[in-house]
Order: C-alpha cells, then sequence, then structure tokens
C-alpha cells in the first residue's frame, strides 16, 4: 500500500471514529430527517444567515426565532429573521444541515457549526476539524460526489418536500 493510500485509511478512520458511531449512519440505514436538528433546532440554534452576512457563526436567540415543518429556526438579529422570512431556501445548508464530508463518503454526520464554508454561494457544514480539513482538500469534488449520494440518501416523508417554503 502506498504511503498516501495509508495515510488516507487513517485520516478516515479517525474521522469516524472522532464523530462517534451515535452520529454517523449510511445511506444503507433507516431513512434520515430532512433536516438535521437538536431539541427541534436546525443548526443546533445557530443563525443561518449570519455566515453569509457576517460571515462568522453566531449563536441565534428565542426571540428571533421561526418555526417551519415542525422546525425551529433561531436567528440572532430582526434584521437576519426577516431574510430568512423572505427566502429560506437561499440560506439552507447543502445536505440538510448534514456533514458535507460525511455526505461525500454516503454517510450522515452530525455538524459542528463552527465548521462552515460558503462555496458558490452555498452553505456547507462539517463534522469537525478533520471532516473540514479533508473535504477542504478538494471542495468541488466532494461537492460533486455529495450531491449525488444526497439526492438518494434516504429520507423521511415530509408533508411538503423537506426544505420550508417561504411562509
Amino acid at each position: 500500500m502506498r504511503a498516501s493510500s495509508s495515510l488516507t485509511v487513517v485520516v478516515f478512520f479517525a474521522f469516524f471514529v472522532a464523530a462517534g458511531p451515535a452520529r454517523i449512519a449510511s445511506a444503507g440505514n433507516a431513512p434520515v430527517a430532512p433536516i438535521n436538528t437538536r431539541d427541534g433546532l436546525a443548526i443546533k440554534g445557530f443563525d443561518r444567515v449570519a455566515y453569509f452576512d457576517s460571515r462568522q457563526p453566531t449563536k441565534g436567540s428565542s426571540h428571533y426565532s421561526l418555526q417551519l415543518n415542525g422546525v425551529t429556526y433561531q436567528l440572532s438579529t430582526h434584521e437576519s429573521l426577516q431574510r430568512f422570512k423572505i427566502n429560506p431556501t437561499k440560506f439552507a445548508p447543502r445536505y440538510g444541515g448534514y456533514c458535507a464530508y460525511a455526505m461525500s463518503l454516503n454517510r450522515i454526520a452530525d455538524i459542528d457549526p463552527a465548521r462552515w464554508a460558503i462555496v458558490d454561494g452555498k452553505l456547507y457544514l462539517n463534522n469537525g476539524f478533520v471532516a473540514q480539513s479533508l473535504w477542504s482538500l478538494n471542495k468541488r469534488a466532494n461537492i460533486e460526489t455529495a450531491d449525488k449520494n444526497w439526492a438518494v440518501f434516504p429520507k423521511q416523508p415530509v408533508a411538503n418536500g423537506g426544505e420550508p417554503k417561504a411562509p
């Protein structure tokens, strides 16, 4: 085995060990929720608009929240809330808010809101430092593969098709 292949295997294994078995699922498992939530909150309560506006993860507030399709979205300011209401899909993280790197491997993993990137106007979240680093090595190829995987990844049915529509 070549040295680079060995390194890839070691890093791949480290990613899955760090992520923990409860947070990783493969396409062969039961369907997942189309939007990653914790305690009913999308992106663990972080303001999805702030990634675009202030270019940093910003904790949302219950004072600026909106519930769509059984998911609560918290924003950090009144302005963010208004922008989100106008076009919620514009600010949606790819792959339902699951880890972009894991999806490129046809897996589901939770995210760390501090591990993110915007590529071509789209928000990508990752599980942690290792996942973010590996994903960043070849963003375009990882995005292309993840897009194909997400399109066929088994998801639980949602009344109106998943990602919220503008109210």
